[in-house]
């Protein structure tokens, strides 16, 4: 029988988070082991060759919020990551189209076929949300304190918060408070008039999240979206050159540079707990490891329900991990195509393929279709995010084929009856039938389809019920709060046991935060 290997720290799960602990731990000296259940890294933040010669970011398919701390640090450009920028917003309607672009001046013009109000007012709204944005990210950069029961560096965190929210101006602490309280159609309602720019600016209020535009706590996450940036440019949303899954390849090269050693294909069955401390985890296969620290960076459901026993959790813990909120509401279609679909309202290849296409055409629109979900169904009529990764780079797909990637809502994970072959196919047809409304031609270029239900999310990538983001992000589970008080800072209240998915604060998106931040305090602990 071979000897058990020790290391100093062993992080359950490979996605771009897990791979961001692993790699300031090993840049730290330490001797790290990352073990990833499937056969390839990243997570939700992967890409994979779904059909021949066409590459999907199968899940996760833009990037913004990536910290340029953490670009830095882990030199991250040496290792691959070359970010490509999303040209334009283009919002297809009925009769007509809205399209917003990087160039301030053609967007002012744009927005002005439609609302002269609302072009004047658009120039104010994207520096007060940039402001707003800048004066949250100090929040999101500090280890939540433990607010129930602070030490001396929570309080002097809390201080030092305290005194950057003295710093705020009157407009923007008004605005922040309301962008943490209000819906995002009420708070977008008092900005502007065009019902698509409102709709299409809201949407980013409910991904990821079980509510509607009108639900309030939505305005936070749009501003939760507003808050990346692209060398330097903020606010600015942007493709990686090979798909998300070379994200997390450029995470993990440097992980590996500085000393890490990751195995893939090695699902871990449980984290092994002795005297109210972690030792090690066992694999699957009966395997096992030895680490001075455990860091899981699954989500808290599986974190706590599954790798540990609950026998080996305080009870009140058990029941806030219970119920922390993760309902699952999103879809994914990928698409290969013959060629471009042709939209009525703008005809031909242009800018507005380049970026972001939003099928939110009203308010009443993205309602209706979390109407749908409430009950028990899939939209029939969905919202979609879509991007072209493959007209952003060419590499993505064959010559003259093109890739198509359908961010879709809503598809609640407790869909009535269950999720099945039939009703998989059932959501493909209602995607495929909503952007025909816009592209007719959308039917006769597909040549393969990729569906992904919730359950095939949770299934395929390990997202409990589906949830992109390990959780939602409404109030009452952000900063002190998320997953658990008492628990935000990346401890667990099983010694040598962290966290670091994005079920921690700050939350989703491919940021790299929670692994960093977690990286940060264990060596802190250490």
């Amino acid at each position: 029988m071979s000897a058990v290997i020790k290391y100093d720290a062993i992080v359950i799960g490979g996605g771009h988070n897990g791979l961001t602990a692993a790699a300031y731990l090993s840049r730290a000296g330490k001797k790290v082991l990352v073990l990833e259940r499937r056969y390839v890294l990243g997570g939700a933040a992967v890409t994979e060759e779904v059909f021949p010669g066409f590459k999907f970011s199968v899940c996760s398919y833009v990037v913004s919020l990536l910290k340029p701390n953490i670009i830095r640090e882990l030199m991250l450009p040496k290792f691959g990551l070359e970010l490509l920028p999303l040209e334009s917003t283009f919002t297809p309607l009925d009769n007509d189209y809205l399209l917003r672009t990087a160039d301030e001046d053609q967007t002012y013009r744009e927005i002005s076929r439609h609302s002269p109000r609302d072009a004047e007012t658009y120039m104010r709204f994207g520096p007060l949300m940039g402001q707003i944005g800048m004066a949250v990210r100090p929040i999101l950069e500090t280890i939540a304190p433990n607010a129930i029961r602070p030490s001396l560096s929570d309080l002097g965190s809390m201080k030092k918060l305290l005194n950057h929210f003295k710093t705020l101006s009157d407009e923007q602490f008004e605005y922040l408070t309301k962008l943490m309280t209000m819906s995002s159609a009420d708070f977008l309602d008092e900005w502007f008039e065009f019902e698509p720019l409102k709709a299409t600016m809201s949407a980013s209020g409910i991904i990821g999240n079980f509510m509607g535009p009108r639900s309030p706590g939505s305005a936070y996450v749009m501003l939760h979206h507003y808050m990346g940036d692209i060398d330097g440019a903020f606010r600015a949303w942007g493709f990686q050159r090979g798909g998300t899954g070379a994200v997390s390849m450029a995470i993990a090269r440097s992980a590996e540079y500085f000393g890490a050693n990751i195995l893939t294909e090695a699902p871990v069955e449980k984290v092994i707990v002795k005297n109210g401390r972690a030792i090690g985890v066992v694999l699957e296969n009966g395997d096992e490891y030895q680490a001075d620290k455990v860091i899981s960076g699954l989500d808290p459901k599986l974190s706590f329900l599954k790798m540990v026993d609950e026998s080996d959790l305080p009870s009140d813990f058990v029941t806030d991990i219970k119920n922390f909120r993760i309902r699952g509401s999103s879809g994914k279609v990928n698409l290969a195509l013959d060629g471009l679909p042709n939209f009525t309202s703008l005809p031909g290849d242009g800018p507005h393929l380049r970026g972001a296409i939003s099928i939110s055409p009203s308010y009443d629109y993205l309602e209706k279709a979390y109407d749908d979900a409430k009950y028990g169904n899939f939209s029939q009529e969905p919202y979609m995010d879509i991007i072209f990764p493959s007209v952003i780079d060419p590499g993505m797909a064959p010559p003259g084929k093109h890739v198509m990637s359908c961010f879709v809502q809503y598809a609640p994970y407790d869909i009535r009856g269950g999720w099945n072959d039939q009703k998989r196919e059932d959501f493909g047809d209602v995607v495929v039938n909503a952007i025909a409304r816009f592209a007719p031609n959308i039917k006769d270029i597909i040549l393969h389809r990729q569906v992904l239900t919730p359950a095939d999310l949770e299934s395929t990538f390990g997202l409990t019920e589906g949830n992109i983001f390990h959780g939602e992000l409404s109030l009452q589970q952000l900063f002190i709060l998320r997953p658990a008080a008492k628990w935000a800072n990346y401890k667990t209240p099983i010694k040598n046991y962290y966290q670091c998915g994005s079920g921690t604060h700050p939350g989703g998106g491919i940021t790299g935060s929670p692994g960093e931040m977690a990286g940060k305090k264990i060596l802190r602990d250490w």
